[in-house]
């Protein structure tokens, strides 16, 4: 046999002896030569649960190994109470009740319950409210029925004080018990096989404590009862549960803060609460209606802790909401909201604020050559990098895939460059690793925007300190670019003369230098045809200029198909107007342009990407150049697909009349293409030149 499949028998072999020396236990005389057999047996099966205990703790060494001493510590304590009860039944014949063992019993609870606490905390890194509250709820439903079946009649018999204390103690001690259970159940953490032993001791020592007090109040008690397997059955769990080799796990934290509300959950939670007035109810019906100052405090207490329950609810909803899931940062909607109040606090007060954005430099790279999971790991590890060096009152978020902003309430343009480089330092110092043998250096572009000097609103300041990263990266990375004001910037020629290079960078991709130009020709016809003022015709002859220019951050093996795309590769062409949309934001004066690029991929019908927008929702710009920009793309050769004939690009322009594009632009559009009125260039198929590199992005 292997050390692991010998590792996997002991608790086995534990339960399956236990289980022969409890039959034994039954089958045997009480003494056999004036030999105490039966106590020897039941507090032998008693006492090896504790031993097991400490044997696991040995054998397995879970961490930490507190929660589990204090189980075994209390275990010993029962073997002792075990010890004491049974030698006076059978060997001295002694039945009062209570009797020297009952003190022993009721001392190894508080221990138990120590070690469960520590086990649940262990078990839960966050808070673990909401489990708590369920497990509160049905704890008090248990204390109820507790007091009205078992407590309050035992109150009512006029027994002496010790009796009624140490009947008392029992349901007591039992419900406590049940509470941290119920708190082990209801929370989260693994539960593997040694969880669901552990659990069979816990129902198991309560169930046969809670008919043991009955029995002793209403004098039907004899030792060696069927009360005593239960027991000895959950001795027996204990011991096999610390002997499993899952016990380890038990005390692993979980991965999420609380456990999810399940219908299951909600079923029983819902079930316990109605149980109260199920009670109060049935003893109407029955005409012995009593204990209502204890049923109708536990509905107080019931709806007490089910309102608290869903104000938790609510506020991890809204915690999620503004939560990055990988990052544990805020999301860029938090980032969004919060900028316009910092912006207005500091206006009214006379103060400033700083906006800040990182960018991960050849983040791609490191997703292409180490794995997506290498790339998560450098993304948290920034993230924790980045956290460590914000104040309180600073706001930090993810604002994109590797993206990063911080908003710096009363930073100035003199402390900003301290700030932005400490930042820029932090993440570059130490290299961070990505797997068990492999580090790798990361650096970061930043670029910044001050409140007022740079502009007086978010987007101002937003584009401000873009547009400054995209100078960071074309200066070389790893680098801090400071904002300038906008008059100091280059009016819009400068920005939109590289976009312009973008455009014909993209067009050698896929088919030829005149693509965008074509669609921005025509265009600017359409419009006009279709009624659109002059404004209006000039944004959509820019829009079809550079709608294309965000598949510069597509890779060029994805260009190059459409047929056998992955998910994750749809998702980096759907994200493409939206790059592209950023790309011209930042260009001072060109907003409508931007949304026109980032909605021209939209669908008359709705179908259509990023934001499913249909019919009127979706600018008129944007739908002239949806039609021109797959007119143009359909007499064009392309990597998936070669030049269709006039004819043919008609008919499915036609075809997607009233789907994908706007009837009224496409009957235009027609219009024009049958009496004529389309440039001779545009009728006629486009011949794919040859590619040219395009620039690392």
């Amino acid at each position: 046999m292997t050390p692991a499949a010998a590792s996997r028998w002991p608790w086995v072999l534990y339960l399956a002896a236990g289980a022969a020396l409890v039959v034994l236990y039954y089958l045997a005389p009480v003494t056999a030569g004036g030999f105490p057999l039966r106590v020897v047996l039941y507090c032998f099966i008693s006492a090896s649960a504790a031993v097991a205990v400490f044997v696991g703790l040995t054998r397995y060494r879970p961490r930490p190994w507190l929660p589990w001493l204090l189980i075994a510590a209390s275990q010993l304590v029962y073997a002792l109470a075990d010890s004491i009860f049974y030698l006076l039944h059978y060997a001295f014949d002694l039945t009062t009740y209570p009797s020297l063992a009952d003190p022993f019993y009721l001392a190894h609870y508080p221990l138990a319950v120590a070690g469960i606490v520590l086990l649940i905390r262990r078990r839960t890194p966050g808070r673990g409210l909401a489990g708590l509250l369920d497990a509160g709820t049905l704890a008090v439903v248990a204390a109820m029925l507790s007091w009205l079946y078992v407590i309050g009649p035992q109150t009512r018999l006029g027994a002496p004080l010790l009796v009624e204390v140490v009947s008392l103690g029992y349901p007591v001690m039992d419900l406590a018990l049940l509470t941290v259970a119920l708190g082990l159940v209801l929370g989260p953490g693994a539960r593997p096989p040694a969880f669901g032993l552990f659990l069979g001791w816990l129902a198991a020592i309560m169930t046969a404590d809670t008919i043991y007090v009955v029995q002793q109040l209403n004098g039907t008690f004899q030792a060696g009862n069927f009360l005593d397997a239960i027991w000895l059955a959950g001795n027996l769990a204990l011991g096999a549960s610390a002997l499993h080799p899952t016990m380890r796990a038990m005390a692993e934290p979980s991965p999420v803060p609380d456990a999810p509300l399940s219908p299951f959950r909600i079923a029983g939670l819902s079930a316990a609460a109605l149980i109260a007035p199920a009670v109060l109810f049935v003893q109407w019906a029955g005409g012995s209606v009593r204990d209502v100052p204890v049923v109708a405090g536990t509905c107080a207490l019931l709806f007490a802790l089910t309102i608290a329950r869903l104000a938790a609810l609510v506020s991890d909803q809204r915690r999620l909401a503004i939560t990055d899931a990988l990052t544990g940062l805020h999301t860029r909607r938090f980032f969004e909201a919060q900028l316009p109040l910092e912006i207005a606090r500091a206006g009214r007060t006379g103060g400033s604020v700083a906006v800040l954005i990182a960018d991960v430099d050849h983040f791609k790279t490191i997703n292409d050559r180490h794995g997506h999971p290498a790339g998560d790991q450098v993304l948290v590890e920034i993230s924790a990098r980045l956290r460590a060096t914000v104040r309180a009152g600073e706001v930090l978020a993810r604002y994109g895939g590797e993206e990063f902003a911080l908003i710096l309430p009363g930073a100035t343009a003199e402390t900003l460059p301290i700030i932005a480089e400490r930042l820029r330092q932090e993440v570059s110092g130490t290299e961070i690793p990505i797997a068990a043998q492999r580090r790798i250096a990361v650096t970061v572009s930043i670029g910044t925007a001050v409140y007022p000097a740079h502009g007086t609103t978010p987007d101002d300041l937003v584009s401000i300190a873009d547009r400054a990263l995209y100078a960071a990266k074309a200066a070389g990375r790893d680098q801090v670019v400071f904002g300038r004001s906008p008059n100091r910037l280059d009016a819009a020629g400068g920005g939109l003369d590289y976009l312009h290079l973008v455009a014909d960078e993209v067009d050698a991709l896929l088919a030829g230098r005149q693509r965008s130009r074509a669609v921005a020709r025509l265009a600017r016809l359409l419009a006009v045809e279709s009624g659109l003022d002059d404004g209006a015709a000039g944004i959509a002859q820019l829009a079809g200029r550079l709608h294309d220019i965000g598949k510069i951050t597509v890779p060029r093996t994805v260009l190059g198909r459409r047929a056998g795309l992955t998910d994750a590769e749809w998702e980096l062409v759907r994200a493409v107007p939206a790059h592209g949309a950023r790309m011209v934001s930042i260009v001072p004066g060109h907003t409508a342009v931007a949304e026109v690029i980032r909605q021209h991929r939209e669908r008359w019908d709705g179908t259509g990407y990023p934001a499913g927008l249909r019919g009127a929702e979706i600018r008129a710009e944007a739908r002239v150049v949806a039609v021109c920009d797959a007119w143009v793309a359909m007499l064009s050769d392309r990597p998936h697909q070669a030049a269709l004939t006039a004819e043919q690009a008609r008919a499915q322009v036609l075809a997607g009349r009233g789907t994908q594009f706007d009837p009224a632009v496409v009957d235009v559009f027609l219009g024009l293409l049958d009496s004529g009125g389309l440039p001779p260039d545009q009728v006629a198929p486009r011949q794919r030149t040859a590619p040219v590199s395009a620039p690392n992005a």
